[in-house]
């Protein structure tokens, strides 16, 4: 009933129990154990001395970042990054302690006010930021100095001040009360591409900005700069700590990185079948009729959808695992049902569990395939399951 897996949990802020479970017609399941593996494979894999940040912004990917957050410190994790402050918010009500570095750009008086009151660590990205932060904090009483991580552009051009000028920002935020400074970092923009060019001259320039500021006599307590992708390309990257977030949920950047290490797929998205029937031939499924039956079929009716965050685009492109078999799906996806073809499965019931993504005995369909036929990323696709359906944590 379980997937061979213990009896589920729910994620993080899903008021269910396990007889809503058993009702469900769609979730989310993520496999704990997989994330713990993950992550201390990653943690072998780093360079002596070495820090993991578990990347845990946008809902972890999907996977719930409270559930993750808590399974990643017991598995080695030292440090979390977040996007926005009340992310960071809720790892610390959830009562995670460890250090929180929020990579987004923060300027509003409640953000900084924020930031220093649940004590999380704040991304400086440029002179007038770090000003309005050293104002902000002048204002709040008894407050202890801010951990700041200045954030330089190498050659991504996001956020962060260009790397050229590294030395005359550190000395700028040196020099202002109730900031203290943590880290300098910067991010990789082509670390997942098999052409190290790019990346390469980012590094060049990254280790440039910390001679410029080194030779100010600025003290740098903590130097990161590998993404995932960059963590699995090449330990010279690795510094102090390394920001992994779609390797800990157990998928590759890139194709040619999936020999360095062995990784496990932490999410399954399962539905239910609602009904099945017999259609004739040269009948329509679905919206527009863009399937006509070619014979006489079984076709199964699956409870989940668009809305879901399977993407419209895969109607008619896709298969889904049932009974340990690759079945297609045929018709346009709707908004809250798809349809399979169940013509070569005897004996199907309603209720039985179809696998979207995931593992049915041998057979498997990943992230990376829907991203692939979408043209699109698996990020995207993790980051699209929208929270209808129930985060189901197993072990």
């Amino acid at each position: 009933m379980f997937s061979s897996k213990q009896t589920p949990s729910f994620a993080d802020s899903q008021e269910c129990n396990t007889y809503a479970w058993f009702s469900q017609r769609a979730w989310v399941e993520i496999d704990l154990g997989a994330l713990t593996y993950n992550i201390k494979q990653l943690i072998k894999f780093l360079s002596p001395n070495t820090q993991l940040m578990a990347v845990v912004k946008a809902d972890a990917y999907g996977h719930g970042a409270v559930t993750v957050a808590k399974t990643a410190l017991e598995a080695g994790a030292s440090w979390f990054g977040v996007a926005t402050v009340p992310e960071g918010i809720q790892l610390r009500e959830a009562g995670i302690k460890a250090p929180i570095l929020v990579l987004g750009a923060t300027h509003t008086t409640e953000q900084i006010q924020a930031i220093a009151n649940w004590k999380l660590e704040a991304t400086l990205c440029n002179p007038k930021q770090a000003l309005i932060f050293s104002d902000t904090l002048e204002m709040l009483n008894d407050i202890s100095p801010v951990p700041v991580h200045i954030k330089l552009d190498t050659g991504m051009s996001r956020l962060g001040t260009d790397w050229h000028k590294a030395g005359d920002f550190l000395q700028l935020v040196r020099g202002l009360p109730h900031l203290k400074i943590a880290s300098v970092y910067s991010h990789l923009a082509t670390a997942d591409s098999p052409d190290p060019t790019i990346m390469v001259e980012q590094h060049k320039r990254f280790k440039e900005a910390i001679a410029q500021i080194e030779a100010r006599g600025i003290n740098i307590p903590s130097l990161h700069l590998a993404n995932s992708a960059a963590t699995l390309v090449d330990r010279k990257l690795h510094y102090d700590m390394v920001r992994v977030g779609l390797a800990i949920y157990g998928l590759y950047p890139a194709t040619h990185l999936d020999d360095q290490i062995k990784l496990q797929p932490v999410l399954q998205l399962k539905a239910r079948i609602t009904h099945v029937k017999t259609i004739a031939k040269g009948t329509g499924v679905s919206y527009g009729h863009h399937f006509i039956a070619p014979q006489e079929m079984r076709i199964a009716v699956v409870g989940i959808g668009y809305a879901d965050g399977v993407p419209r685009n895969l109607s008619n492109q896709m298969q889904v695992l049932i009974r340990g078999q690759r079945v297609k799906q045929i018709g346009a996806i709707t908004m809250d049902q798809l349809m399979i073809d169940v013509t070569s499965i005897t004996d199907l019931q309603e209720g039985e569990i179809v696998t979207l993504l995931g593992q049915q005995e041998t057979e498997q369909i990943s992230a990376h395939d829907w991203a692939n036929q979408l043209n699109t990323i698996s990020w995207e696709i993790l980051c699209g399951f929208k929270h209808r359906l129930p985060r189901v944590a197993v072990m």
